[in-house]
């Protein structure tokens, strides 16, 4: 399974699992999300999120399953049994990794060379195994990371991953479409794998560690214009165990969990019925069609302050605005506009995707053999 590929399905409700195995993690990027390290146990119960796999069916599946924390291969052998159990079921599975395992000297290899001229490592076995047990690979790259994990260690346990028949890509994060880092790295990328590794480029997002330094990405959308969010559309599972309707990190960490994005508990519920929830509630059904500014404009009391992600956890006591979902959005025709919008979504491609929830310049880069550079970033890397 390729990049692209897994991009393009995420317009679709309930076509995607996003499961969060551990928040510990052995780095200590300054820009993480989830502020993981080493000493954090918080992480959902293995044998709850089993089971919870485990209640996937061939008829009722998600297409894809992605295995994040944390660090999930701190948990390899979870992460080889959930995949095994998913693709089982015929889901697809995909992992990414921080790649603290590719630090240099931490595993001598004692496999032959493929790379002439190049230092050898090999990868550590558990780990190896919890990797050819997923459909698609990604490592996370960029100026934070490097300081911890070089970036040749990273191209050389790539290059590695890439022998055992697995299909891999980068997740790269910078400051922006000028961010001579990001032109660098893109380069760099390009020159190694010869064009053959996709990547999905991102803007560091002020949560987490970052939430101190990083500025906000975009400026809120005209609350008289649509504004769909695909985000809503890919159940979460915390590092608690419940089951959000979002990815956004201050819903995942933050309790209670406004009410319209709380799907469930996976120590309480199985797959079809958190896939039932996402599909058929009608407040979703709206965030996933208009977006959640349009929405409180049109029912509510108007645009709310902060930012269009706060604008939408605020929506969870607004009765009037879910009343106006359930006139709306609910029964057969709510089902209808949800499906118009994650069509209408998908014929931008996994490029267009990423041009509006990404870093727009780098969108290409989602497909391998994308351009290695925006020609702006280039007068500006100089």
């Amino acid at each position: 399974m390729e990049l692209a590929e897994l991009v393009a399905r995420r317009p679709f409700p309930a076509a995607g699992l996003l499961l969060g195995l551990t928040r510990r993690c052995p780095l200590s990027c300054a820009h993480c999300s989830t502020g993981s390290d080493l000493f954090t146990r918080q992480e959902p119960d293995a044998g709850q999120l089993e089971r919870f796999v485990g209640s996937f069916t061939a008829e009722n599946r998600p297409d894809v399953v992605m295995l994040t924390g944390g660090e999930p291969l701190l948990l390899p052998a979870l992460a080889e049994r959930l995949s095994t159990l998913a693709r089982n079921a015929g889901s697809r599975t995909a992992l990414l990794s921080g790649m603290f395992f590719a630090r240099g000297g931490a595993f001598p290899g004692s496999r032959g060379g493929a790379f002439p001229g190049r230092r050898r490592r090999s990868i550590p076995p558990a780990v190896l195994r919890a990797i050819r047990s997923v459909d698609h690979f990604s490592a996370s790259l960029d100026i934070h990371h490097e300081r911890e994990v070089p970036r040749a260690d990273v191209f050389r346990a790539l290059h590695l991953v890439r022998e055992e028949g697995v299909a891999v890509s980068l997740h790269l994060t910078g400051t922006g479409a000028s961010d001579p880092y990001l032109a660098d790295l893109t380069r760099a990328v390009e020159k190694e794998f010869d064009g053959r590794v996709p990547c999905l480029v991102n803007e560091v997002r002020p949560f987490g560690r970052a939430a101190s330094w990083a500025r906000a990405a975009r400026t809120g959308p005209d609350p008289a214009a649509a504004s769909p969010c695909s985000m809503a559309a890919w159940p979460v599972v915390a590092f608690d165990g419940r089951v959000l309707a979002c990815c956004n990190q201050d819903t995942v960490d933050r309790r209670p969990v406004p009410p319209h994005l709380d799907l469930g508990h996976i120590a309480e519920d199985d797959w079809a019925t958190v896939r039932r929830r996402a599909l058929e509630s009608p407040m979703l059904r709206m965030l996933r069609t208009v977006g959640p500014t349009h929405l409180a404009a049109r029912y509510g009391s108007g645009p709310r302050p902060g930012s269009y992600c706060d604008g939408c956890r605020a929506l969870g006591g607004d009765e009037a605005v879910a009343a106006g979902a359930q006139a709306v959005a609910g029964g057969a025709a709510g089902a209808l506009l949800d499906l118009t919008a994650a069509m209408r979504s998908s014929r931008e491609g996994a490029q267009g995707i990423v041009r509006r929830h990404g870093c727009a310049a780098y969108a290409p880069l989602v497909v391998a053999g994308g351009p290695a550079l925006p020609e702006t970033d280039e007068r500006d890397a100089r």
